[in-house]
């Protein structure tokens, strides 16, 4: 009886060794692109839906800035799961860029001495997107199975990058998602000029969300775009604002995200 007790005791002991041995919680991969259009090295991260392995089917892409491990890769692939998993967005790869520079990549010129207050460096915008489509999108093709489609999701300077892509380089995503988006740069100069960009021949078509906090400068940039987009009326370009005064620009990021990709993303997208 007392070699019995011993031995359970030893099977006992031995399985809560084994269940307190660390293990690794692995919810993607991380790669780096020594990029020649930036000057510098940069990790990328890469989600992967459940079930879509290299021989799965082909992948739809949502890129996203701000994709750092401690910036906001962790919550917008956590909408991306719970979304997946329930059937109301379709899977997606997942492609987080991480930050080096962020107030110089996400920023467009300004003539505002006020914006250049912000950072050492501003103004790079024109060559992250140039990144973007000569050395990132190459490599996300080269590297997965996917499909051409592609969108874009960011929020705040991350957001007026979205926006300022959606303009000048209109043909770059299919879908552009941006959250309290900082169009007040450069004394809102993308506002002003969002009437004249979309006269210019050649629209591609492509959707455009945009949402906004309480934030009265995220709102008033956003209201002048939202009124060019629909004096414009460009066929093929379709756009919803969702106006969010329950949030702040602190808050609005997770809500809206998940909004939008059910409402953008569902294996039936709605209309906007």
């Amino acid at each position: 009886m007392i070699a019995l007790i011993l031995l359970l005791s030893g099977c006992a002991a031995g399985r809560t060794d084994e269940a307190a041995a660390p293990g690794e919680l692995v919810i993607g991969r991380s790669i780096t692109i020594d990029s020649q259009v930036l000057g510098e090295t940069r990790r990328i991260n890469i989600y992967t839906p459940p079930g879509h392995g290299p021989e799965g089917p082909p992948l739809p892409v949502l890129y996203m800035p701000d994709g750092g491990m401690q910036e906001d890769f962790h919550h917008i692939t956590g909408i991306v799961q719970v979304l997946t998993g329930n059937g109301t967005m379709r899977p997606f790869l997942v492609v987080g860029i991480e930050n080096t520079e962020r107030r110089r990549d996400l920023t467009g010129p300004t003539s505002d001495p006020e914006d250049r207050k912000i950072a050492p460096r501003v103004g790079g915008s024109a060559a992250f997107r140039r990144f973007l489509r000569e050395e990132l999108m190459p490599q996300i093709q080269q590297r997965h199975r996917i499909t051409g489609e592609t969108a874009i999701v960011g929020e705040s300077l991350a957001g007026l990058f979205v926006m300022e892509t959606f303009f000048v380089e209109p043909a770059l995503f299919d879908t552009y998602v941006a959250i309290d988006p900082s169009v007040w740069w450069d004394r809102g100069a993308l506002a002003r000029e969002a009437a004249a960009r979309l006269q210019q021949p050649g629209q591609p078509p492509r959707t455009l969300y945009v949402a906004t906090s309480d934030e009265r400068d995220m709102q008033e940039g956003v209201q002048a775009i939202v009124g060019a987009l629909g004096q414009a009326a460009v066929p093929g370009v379709r756009w919803h604002h969702e106006p969010m005064p329950e949030e702040r620009h602190s808050t609005i990021f997770h809500a809206a995200a998940l909004r939008a990709f059910c409402k953008l993303f569902g294996p039936a997208a709605a209309a906007l």
